[in-house]
């Protein structure tokens, strides 16, 4: 073949490469909608001007200015991520320089590459998202992908799509059972095979380490799911459901933290007290490292991998990437640290200097007439209550000067949600000379009708004060709940009375009935596919092929391999089978035997000759086996093409008279 012929049979047809367009656009979309501005303008400029190309035959651009843009982009993304490695950055890269390998797209094994790189960028929605409709987008774009592959391999007239995602489709779903044996019998490792980047895992909003006006109201109307939580006993009343998270001692008189100076205290001594609940926790990515536990966790069963903190955290040796279950006893009556350390004294005591000065008048004002520390939290409630508090989402501005937030939240504006209130009793408490710090987390949680767990989602998230007392040690105070329920805000309690009346309206056909009914069935079936699939880690997968008496790695790999093995063979052979050619009729077995001894004469039948072509063949050189022949052609006809079964035995003893002639 010429070089000319060459590169004509490499050319990129028209149809292949507007096809693999819109493949690759399915591909990134989602990746579109995390990209920055600039990045998402040019992966779409690059891929509409490469489609205008296409169809108006323009030149590709010179080699300079296609390194030009690859330096452009790779300061671009260093300038807006401040590195070009990591989940995101790492991302933001790979799908700009695709869009940028359209550039120099002309040939078949410029397809071949870009196919490839479509492959391998459809992996990294998994760092996104693991929901069910994004297995769903993934198998789609598999065969579209795959599709493209077929596509550019076929010379000659363009195959209908249909056609080609059909093949696509069936090579797809042959690979599925490949598939299922490798999730199902593969070891799972106990670790992560490499370090992943300190950005790596799903971004989810929810709580965070620090606590400011505004930060956890935004979550109020939330239906994002922050965990599910299952009991093994009896659920604790609704009273009891407070779930433990981050705790913030520090207060620069805007922002409440958690200290690092008690990172390393000695975790105190706790007297439990009550029934004890077992249960397990299911929890969403975080990317950060505490966990979730119903206050309070007992210290001789926690987690593998976890461990308290001085402030009776629980939290995780590694940040929380990926989907986390863990089981978990607690007993929500207990005595916590009934003698409290001087250096946790003086942090639970520290407010910032000459800061919100009515407020600080006003707890000692109560701290003067008190006859004990809970008179002061008492008189604190009762100021919540009767006076005309509000609870809102949108509360107003509590002005420009930090050192006066409090003094603005207690006496002027007198609205907010649950981080104002408390915020506002904990620097009261401390004011009064109370220890008293911040307690982040969830709060109470719906019960799926359809399952057997509760659903804690954002809109769940909450905030309250623990104070220490004298012999008590640190007692739990939920300031927001001293609110008169008359003034909570219209949206507010709205949402909450959807939430906690829906389960009794199931049976009627309202909208609110169906939209909970929608609402639980798919949590159920995404609390299942988290179970079954998720959350297949090393123990779940010991524990299910133990049951088949595959409990450890040998014998794990040993059925992994001999279940590909034995698959592969069927496979096999139904391929050759499939391949196989036809079994012949009698009458086409009667025919062929006739003819052997004509073979050895030098007569062989074309594939592409039939019975009477060949006869009248043979007869222009060996006219003296006419009549053989003709008999033997006679026959063959009527049995063939006239569906004469009595010219069977015809036929069969022709083929035997068939000789060689001396």
């Amino acid at each position: 073949m010429s070089k000319r012929a060459a590169a004509a049979a490499e050319h990129l047809p028209q149809r292949s490469l507007l096809r693999l367009l819109g493949v690759m656009l399915l591909v990134i979309v989602p990746h579109l909608l995390r990209l920055p501005t600039w990045e998402a303008a040019l992966v779409l400029a690059i891929s509409i001007w490469r489609a205008a190309a296409a169809l108006r035959h323009w030149r590709m651009p010179h080699p300079l200015i296609k390194v030009a843009l690859t330096l452009a982009v790779f300061a671009g993304v260093f300038a807006t991520y401040g590195r070009v490695w990591g989940q995101n950055a790492g991302v933001a890269l790979l799908v700009v320089m695709l869009s940028l390998k359209l550039t120099e797209l002309r040939e078949r094994r410029d397809v071949m590459v870009t196919v490839f790189l479509l492959y391998f960028l459809l992996v990294t929605h998994f760092l996104y998202s693991q929901e069910i409709w994004t297995i769903a987008y993934l198998l789609i774009s598999t065969i579209t992908i795959t599709a493209v592959l077929i596509d550019v391999h076929h010379d000659g007239e363009a195959r209908p799509a249909r056609m080609v995602l059909r093949l696509a489709g069936t090579l797809v779903l042959q690979s599925l059972p490949l598939m299922l044996l490798m999730f199902v019998l593969f070891p799972r490792l106990p670790g992560p095979l490499w370090t992943l980047p300190d950005d790596a895992g799903t971004s989810r909003s929810g709580l965070g380490d620090t606590m400011s006006p505004g930060d956890i109201s935004h979550l109020a109307l939330s239906d994002e799911i922050a965990f599910r939580v299952r009991f093994i006993d009896p659920a604790p009343a609704e009273a009891d459901r407070y779930w433990r998270g981050p705790l913030l001692t520090d207060f620069d008189g805007l922002t409440w933290r958690a200290s690092q100076r008690l990172a390393r205290a000695p975790v105190p001594e706790a007297q439990l007290q009550g029934p004890a609940f077992r249960y397990e926790i299911t929890l969403e990515p975080t990317r950060q490292n505490w966990l979730f536990a119903l206050d309070l966790p007992v210290a001789t069963q926690l987690p593998e991998r976890t461990r308290l903190t001085a402030e009776y955290q629980l939290v995780a040796t590694e940040p929380v990437r990926e989907l986390r279950r863990y089981a978990v006893v607690s007993q929500p009556r207990y005595r916590l640290q009934t003698q409290l350390p001087d250096a946790l004294h003086d942090a639970a005591l520290a407010l910032p200097p000459r800061a919100n000065p009515r407020a600080q008048a006003l707890a000692r004002q109560w701290r003067a007439a008190a006859r004990n520390d809970m008179d002061v939290v008492r008189a604190a409630l009762t100021l919540f209550h009767n006076a005309p508090y509000a609870y809102t989402l949108a509360p107003p501005s509590l002005g420009r000067s930090d050192a006066d937030r409090i003094d603005a939240f207690l006496f002027n504006t007198r609205s907010g949600y649950c981080e104002h209130y408390a915020g506002a009793f904990t620097f009261l408490m401390r004011a009064a000379g109370i220890p008293a710090r911040v307690v982040t987390g969830y709060a109470g949680g719906q019960k799926n009708p359809f399952g057997d767990w509760y659903v804690l989602r954002q809109a769940d998230a909450h905030a309250w004060s623990e104070v220490w007392v004298a012999d008590q040690g640190w007692v739990r105070v939920d300031p927001t709940s001293a609110v008169s329920p008359d003034r909570v805000d219209r949206s507010l309690s709205e949402a909450r009375a959807y939430r906690d009346n829906a389960p009794a309206r199931l049976g009627e056909l309202d909208w609110s009935a169906l939209r909970y009914r929608l609402e639980s069935s798919w949590d159920w079936i995404d609390a299942r596919w988290n179970g079954m699939v998720l959350g297949y880690g090393t123990d779940q997968q010991r524990e299910f092929l133990s049951r088949i008496g595959l409990g450890d790695w040998q014998s794990m790999l040993l059925a992994l391999t001999g279940s590909i093995t034995l698959l592969l063979t069927v496979l096999g052979v139904a391929l050759m089978r499939r391949a196989a050619p036809a079994p012949l009729d009698a009458a086409l077995q009667s025919w062929q035997r006739g003819l052997r001894p004509l073979q050895k004469l030098g007569f062989q039948q074309r594939p592409d000759e039939g019975a009477r072509d060949f006869v009248q063949r043979v007869l222009i050189t060996r006219p003296d086996l006419a009549e053989p022949l003709q008999r033997l052609l006679t026959a063959y006809l009527r049995v063939r093409y006239e569906s004469d079964t009595a010219a069977m035995q015809e036929l069969e003893a022709a083929a035997r008279n068939i000789t060689r002639p001396p």
